[in-house]
């Protein structure tokens, strides 16, 4: 009975030749930083200079909205935009949704 119990125990013994168990998780940690790097750290920078944009915004600016209207900030609070899309056409938006500060004016529409 002894002996078997000593051939088990011989048998899980690690052998000379193997690497520390730290050395298996290295490409894991590699490709944990590679992910890092390439991934989310460059998302993260786009989302704080969104945040920044949208933090800036001011009465008067052009912006385009999550639905794709374009229109001028009329008034601004913490939370919500109210933008002017036409002449008399008002609405209420979360700032949240406001996608992006759009340049003055540009060309003139083809059909005026």
């Amino acid at each position: 009975m002894s002996s078997s119990i000593l051939d088990i125990l011989q048998a899980a013994a690690p052998a000379a030749g193997e690497p520390p168990a730290w050395v298996t998780f290295m490409p894991f940690v590699g490709m944990a930083v590679i992910f890092w790097f390439f991934i989310l750290r460059p998302q993260m920078r786009q989302q704080k200079a969104h945040r920044d944009k949208i933090a800036a915004i001011k009465r008067g600016d052009q912006v385009l909205t999550g639905g794709g209207f374009v229109g001028k900030v009329v008034k601004i609070d913490e939370q919500y935009a109210e933008i002017e899309l036409a002449p008399n056409v008002k609405v209420k938006a979360l700032k949240s949704t406001i996608t992006d500060i759009v340049g003055p004016g540009g060309s003139a529409p083809a059909n005026d």
